[in-house]
């Protein structure tokens, strides 16, 4: 199983942490937050749209096509409703130019096939849990 951890760093800020790389994610300045980094939504977003553009940057490759100029434009909507989520997601991608017209329609359906979009399609089970904090002693 693959693992991450994220640990507050003050405010609204926390660092996230994965395979020894760390993102911050912060709120915008006009929601209390500094502003040092995107928000989890923003980042939810992103790795929807960076999963879509990786899938089509890997068919393009396959198909010998050079992807300078691949492209993919998101926006979404958050839910006027509780609870609280983002309620749809548009992504445009913006194929090469060097991309052949007739192969549209295969790189949507590469794109589509993303390993996040398959998870939104087929929610996972999620499980939140709360442990006993702990004090270790400095070293």
């Amino acid at each position: 199983m693959a693992a991450m951890v994220v640990k507050a760093l003050g405010g609204d800020r926390y660092a996230v942490r994965v395979r020894g790389h760390e993102l911050i994610v912060d709120q915008p300045a006009s929601a209390g937050g500094t502003d040092l980094g995107p928000t989890p939504v923003e980042l939810f977003v992103a790795s929807l749209a960076s999963c879509v553009a990786h899938y089509a940057g890997g068919f393009l490759a396959r198909h010998h096509i050079c992807r300078d100029g691949l492209r993919v434009d998101t926006s979404w909507q958050m839910s006027q409703n509780r609870p609280a989520r983002v309620a749809s997601i548009t992504l445009r991608i913006t194929p090469p130019p060097a991309m052949p017209t007739e192969r549209l329609p295969a790189l949507l359906a590469v794109a589509r096939a993303c390993t996040i979009h398959n998870t939104l399609e087929k929610a996972p089970d999620v499980s939140i849990l709360v442990t006993e904090a702990t004090i270790t002693a400095p070293v």
